[in-house]
């Protein structure tokens, strides 16, 4: 009888000790794939007679630990079994072979159910251990009784059955992954001291997949995750092992260069999956894993075009130099920039990879998990990855030249280059643009502000191109080009009639800047469309002042033609005298026009462009960690648009107006000979209510009080220096004070 209990012990059953469920299915031994059982099934033959209920009942809870023993070692034996692999190997075609396994690969798989069977089968060699004591004491013992099975396998009835309960839920439930560490973890948190150690020698060996998992991503930045259990995805179609066989795929990631990759990884291509992120694993540290996982992918697969002596060296047109006698130093520069390429043992050393890989180590080998260790060490890592890629984006790739030069053609700081251009086609802007050659039309003025303006060692000219965006054609900035061309004559005669049209459709003129790798980990579309949209929005600002200037210069230059003529003649000319009269108030509405402009135009590119900027570079020059470069760039973008009021609709479109309203007015007051005196009129009245709603709005406390704009302040004194927008604005926000209206001039 007791050597029938030391076989149920080890899950074998007989004619004395049945297991009900074998019995009730007439299955006979079960397979390792049959499903677990809900409750125990081993119970003591129902004909035995000679046995007292006491002793059935300890006998049938002694045996129970068999059945428990039994249903542990099929899981361990499911969850570790790899013959799908040996059988996928044999000789079949590579058709049925492929079949097999992604058949199997669909099956339940997982690497950290093979972690815990691999603890569980660690677990139950002790107990078969305990058993075979058992046995040499009961053979030892001239008067073996019941009682030596029960003293020495007391502790399992500790031990099997909540192992017993958690693989049921596993199975259940289908738990893999991070949520499988998460029920590890909760039942740690038990007051039984052996449970809880056997318990934590079971996450341990989670953890050893883990930590594989983190290496593999961290220290080498690829992703081993063949059954989709680390909380660190890749995008579907991403990795090139997915749908490898699918033809069309193949070609799509054929067509994909090294770079084109690299910055999809960076922007798309992995994603953390919450589901399978274990909940003592806080999201700050999770991001941290994501960012140095992609940052090593970056470092250790850089661009093949990618050169440290291009960088000081730009490619520049060879028609330019050739116009400039330097053919030979153009075919100097190409040839030692050629050979000059980084690898990725460059951008990261072997040292720096061999010390994130000790730090991850020494967790790996740890015998429990330390939260805080754990988090010190994602951080170091995180920031040795920072700083690496920082050298490469902000030195190698000469972060701050590209800063200066979106500063320089998105912020308008090359003034002159922004002012000759604009005075080259100012004629062809008083028309509406053409659908088929703006384009072309605009690359006229912008080549020859180029030559006027950019001198030929602006390395990052090159790169910027004009474009209207509901039109396909890009205007390139090239200055050799630029030197063989001129005016249109045709064009310029046609731009020279006054018209009234919608002059709307050039306020969509803007600029595209080249980006080379890695630099588009830095400027992402989304930060170029910010800078394009401040650039439209200071562009139009800066052609309503000049504007403004060229319609007093005209009115100024007839005026003193017209007094040198009659000084010449001798002739005393009253008609002249009250013709100036009576275009002086015409001239005092375009002062006052000018007057907001200049001070709007002062604050947005001093008090807010200037301001930020030297900001961003104490921030660069201070910092050592790319991802910190990049939040200070999208505080000195968010700044720069609010700051200029962008972000408020009210105000942007009170810009918007009186910037229409001025331009309009120019092209009226430059009509000498017959302006419109009802349109200047309705000009004006519109400008004062504007420019009222707009002072107004500006000086309320929830702008001027607030820190969103800290040199308001200073724009609302340089507007009211004499308090005069502050007596005409006056309570006045929906209801304006009536101005005198313009005289009506006389013919």
């Amino acid at each position: 009888m007791l050597h029938e209990i030391l076989l149920a012990l080890l899950g074998y059953t007989g004619d004395l000790i049945v297991d009900e469920r074998e019995c009730r299915d007439s299955l006979g031994i079960l397979s390792p794939d049959s499903p677990v059982a809900d409750i125990p099934t081993f119970k003591l033959a129902p004909d035995l007679s000679f046995i007292a209920p006491s002793d059935r009942y300890v006998i049938e809870r002694i045996i129970s630990l068999g059945f428990y023993y039994r249903e542990l070692d099929r899981f361990a034996t499911k969850s570790r079994n790899l013959s799908w692999i040996r059988s996928a190997s044999a000789n079949v075609s590579p058709l049925e072979k492929s079949e097999e396994i992604s058949k199997r690969k669909s099956e339940n798989q997982s690497v950290y159910r093979r972690a815990i069977a691999n603890a569980i089968v660690e677990i139950l060699s002790v107990y078969r251990s305990a058993v075979l004591q058992i046995e040499q004491k009961l053979l030892a013992d001239p008067l073996p009784i019941l009682a030596t099975v029960t003293q020495g396998l007391n502790k399992f009835f500790v031990l099997l059955p909540p192992l017993y309960e958690l693989i049921l839920e596993i199975e259940r439930d289908d738990v893999r992954g991070g949520k499988l560490l998460n029920l590890l973890h909760k039942r740690c948190h038990c007051g039984v001291p052996e449970l809880q150690t056997c318990l934590q020698r079971l996450l341990w060996h989670g953890h050893q997949v883990l930590f594989n998992q983190l290496a593999s991503w961290m220290v080498y930045g690829i992703l081993q995750d063949p059954y989709g259990e680390f909380f660190i995805k890749s995008e579907e179609g991403r990795e090139l092992g997915k749908d490898s066989s699918n033809p069309d795929m193949i070609r799509k990631l054929t067509r994909l260069t090294i770079e084109d990759s690299s910055l999809a990884d960076w922007h798309l291509g992995f994603h953390i999956t919450l589901d399978m992120l274990p909940e003592y694993i806080h999201m700050r540290v999770a991001e941290s894993v994501l960012f140095a996982g992609k940052a090593v992918r970056v470092l250790r697969n850089p661009s093949p075009g990618f050169a440290q002596d291009s960088l000081y060296h730009p490619k520049i047109p060879r028609e330019s130099y050739i116009i400039q006698g330097f053919a030979d130093r153009f075919s100097f520069q190409k040839d030692s920039s050629s050979d000059s390429e980084l690898t990725g043992e460059e951008l990261l050393p072997q040292a720096e990879a061999d010390k994130i890989e000790a730090m991850l180590q020494d967790l790996k080998e740890s015998t429990e998990f330390h939260k805080r260790s754990f988090e010190y060490a994602v951080d170091s890592i995180r920031a040795i990855a920072a700083s690496h890629l920082w050298q490469l984006v902000v030195v190698r790739a000469d972060l701050n030249g590209h800063l200066k030069a979106l500063k320089d053609y998105f912020l308008l700081a090359k003034g002159d280059f922004f002012q000759c251009f604009l005075e080259e086609s100012r004629q062809l802007m008083r028309l509406p643009p053409r659908q088929s050659t703006a384009e072309a039309d605009l690359m006229v003025p912008f080549q020859l502000a180029a030559v006027k303006t950019i001198s030929d060692e602006d390395k990052y000219f090159s790169r910027v191109s004009l474009r209207m965006p509901s039109i396909g054609v890009a205007v390139k900035s090239t200055q050799a080009d630029a030197k063989s061309k001129s005016y249109s004559s045709g064009t310029s005669s046609a731009a020279s009639t006054n018209t009234t049209a919608d002059v709307d459709g050039w306020d969509g003129i803007t600029l595209e800047y080249s980006i080379d790798w890695p630099l588009q980990l830095f400027f992402t579309q989304e930060v170029l469309s910010k800078y394009c949209r401040v650039f439209q929005y200071l562009l139009r600002l800066k052609r309503t002042q000049m504007e403004l200037e060229k319609s007093w210069a005209s009115v100024m230059h007839q005026d003193h033609s017209d007094f040198a003529k009659h000084r010449n003649e001798r002739i005393k000319c009253p008609t002249s005298q009250q013709r100036r009269q009576r275009f002086r108030p015409m001239w005092r509405v375009r002062e006052h026009m000018a007057f907001l402009i200049r001070n709007l135009q002062f604050y947005i590119q001093v008090d807010v462009i200037e301001s930020q900027w030297n900001i961003l570079q104490t921030h660069i020059q201070d910092s050592r960690d790319f991802t910190e470069l990049v939040n200070f760039h999208q505080e000195y973008m968010s700044a720069l648009i609010s700051q200029s009021f962008l972000d408020i609709g009210s105000v942007s479109r009170i810009l918007d107006s009186i910037m229409k309203l001025c331009l309009q007015y120019c092209w009226c007051i430059e009509n000498q000979e017959s302006p419109n005196t009802a349109e200047l009129d309705h000009i004006t009245e519109e400008f004062n209510k504007k420019s009222n709603s707009l002072y107004t709005i500006l000086r309320s406390s929830r702008l001027a009080g607030s820190q969103r704009a800290p040199f308001l302040r200073r724009f609302l004194l340089r507007l009211n220096f004499n308090s005069f927008f502050e007596a005409t604005a006056r309570g006045v926000l929906n209801v304006v004070r009536p101005r005198p209206s313009l005289p009506v001039l006389q013919q």
